[in-house]
């Protein structure tokens, strides 16, 4: 994606764009793999998790290839101050958002813990500002949760994996863990969403740090 020479830091909501009341762009209906409305309402037994780290291309891309409990997946922009933020916007480090992927799952299926596991495990969470080559705000590891449930694990699961990976001579974690509430998703253009199916050669810089984090996968509510 967009690289960046200079230090990356968060603008201040005064410093951030100003963005709009809608968005300026469409996004499809169904997703591309698993068939599913990309855009809620969801049905009622289905729960909400989101996440940030890094490109949202292979990010979603790994969530949505988990094999039971995941209905959709999509991808935006999150933890910011911008208004219905464009691309390019959020690429200028001027919306304060990071890009993330929302993963619609049955908690019957599949349990927040395993959506933990799996996130801790596809990305090296200890790089701040970056993520392998991708360099910028908008790179950063995020949790936004949706239930005071969803906080303690993630909490739990990021001290647990700190532990392991200072084990392995890591560096501190740098994710931000934060309620949802006031964190706006806003889903990004259509041509990103599942898109590492639409191209499948297409860039992915997702990598994790081959360190187990070592959370429990028992079902949960969520």
């Amino acid at each position: 994606m967009f690289l960046h020479s200079r230090t990356p830091q968060l603008p201040s909501p005064e410093q951030a764009l100003q963005g709009r009341p809608e968005r300026v762009f469409t996004v499809p209906d169904r997703h591309a793999v698993l068939g599913g409305p990309l855009l809620g309402p969801y049905p009622e037994y289905l729960r909400v998790a989101d996440f940030g780290l890094g490109c949202f291309w292979g990010a979603e891309r790994t969530f949505w290839r988990l094999p039971v409990g995941v209905w959709t997946t999509l991808v935006g922009y999150q933890g910011g101050y911008t208004e219905n933020p464009t691309y390019e916007e959020v690429c200028s480090g001027l919306t304060g958002h990071t890009e993330a992927v929302r993963v619609v799952y049955d908690p019957k299926l599949i349990s927040y813990e395993r959506l933990l596991k799996t996130f801790w495990e596809s990305h090296n969470p200890t790089q701040g500002f970056r993520q392998g080559g991708d360099v910028g705000t908008q790179y950063r590891s995020a949790i936004y949760t949706h239930t005071p449930e969803q906080a303690a694990a993630a909490e739990a699961s990021r001290a647990a994996y700190q532990r392991v990976l200072t084990g392995s001579r890591y560096g501190t974690i740098s994710t931000e863990v934060l309620p949802a509430e006031g964190r706006e998703f806003y889903p990004a253009e259509g041509y990103h969403q599942q898109y590492l199916d639409k191209n499948p050669a297409g860039y992915c810089g997702i990598g994790g740090t081959g360190v187990s984090c070592p959370i429990g996968v028992a079902p949960t509510d969520g």
